[in-house]
């Protein structure tokens, strides 16, 4: 597509971006929990092996599963927080992210996706080891605001990825009781395949002034969740504060904070399971 050509069925973004689909099961009024659909597993969903370990070390009998993906995408079955689940690498990125929710979805029939891991920290007085639960999700560097559409918008599809509200309420209190000793904080979630570094992250605020935090795979899942009709939610810890000291902090804090994230998973599931 060249620059003076609109694209197929360029539209204005909605004046009410609340009226965005939900990532997330159908809840009837008045419903306090949210009803998650069948009996399948929990699928987790987490960028690199050092995310996904303090999961695996807490399954009972927990078994690889093959899956047709390359290198460094692996998977567990076993039973975590009382609840069957699925835990899985995808390898960091976009491509990496969705390909696994996708194989993930259409095979294992998840009841719920779950993104957890680390997230760098982009809103003011948010701090290392928080904890961000996403409401709603969309992509740093996607930008058709030439056609109308809002910064992070992809052409046809929402301004925003949404995980229904009664499900974030659910995994705030879960995140309270297993991860509250650096805070919990929830709202948007930014995706993109670029690190950000402080070049990056300076415009990036500006262009989502309510945004809390920004990794590479989240927003991918949350569109391949919706596309496929699984609820979704996002439970990352934060692993550094975006700015020219990023790098080195990655390195320094992914262990504590990839603990935190499966703290509040693994409460998340027990109260599930609980009902």
């Amino acid at each position: 597509m060249t620059s003076s050509t609109t694209p197929s069925g360029a539209h204005s973004p909605a004046a009410d971006p609340d009226a965005d689909p939900a990532v997330g099961p159908a809840v009837g009024p008045g419903a306090e929990r949210p009803v998650l659909p069948g009996n399948g597993p929990v699928l987790i969903l987490a960028a690199m092996d050092e995310e996904a370990s303090p999961l695996v070390e807490r399954m009972l009998s927990p078994r690889r599963v093959d899956l047709p993906l390359s290198a460094p995408a692996h998977a567990w079955a076993g039973t975590l927080g009382g609840l069957h689940a699925v835990v899985a690498t995808s390898g960091i990125g976009i491509s990496a992210a969705t390909a696994a929710a996708t194989w993930g979805i259409l095979t294992q029939r998840p009841r719920l996706v779950i993104s957890a891991g680390s997230a760098g920290g982009l809103a003011s007085g948010i701090g290392v080891g928080s904890l961000v639960i996403g409401e709603s999700f969309t992509y740093s560097i996607a930008d058709a605001t030439a056609f109308g559409y809002a910064p992070g918008q992809v052409p046809g599809g929402p301004e925003r990825f949404r995980t229904d509200p009664r499900l974030v309420d659910l995994a705030a209190r879960a995140a309270e009781e297993a991860a509250s000793a650096h805070g919990v904080r929830r709202g948007l979630m930014l995706s993109g395949d670029a690190f950000v570094t402080a070049e990056i992250a300076a415009p990036m605020r500006e262009r989502f002034p309510g945004a809390l935090s920004a990794d590479m795979e989240s927003t991918a899942i949350a569109q391949t969740c919706s596309s496929l009709g699984v609820p979704f939610l996002a439970m990352r810890a934060i692993s550094d504060l975006c700015g020219p000291e990023a790098d080195e902090q990655f390195h320094l804090e992914l262990d504590v904070v990839a603990e935190t994230s499966a703290r509040a998973v693994c409460r998340l599931l027990e109260d599930v399971a609980a009902g």
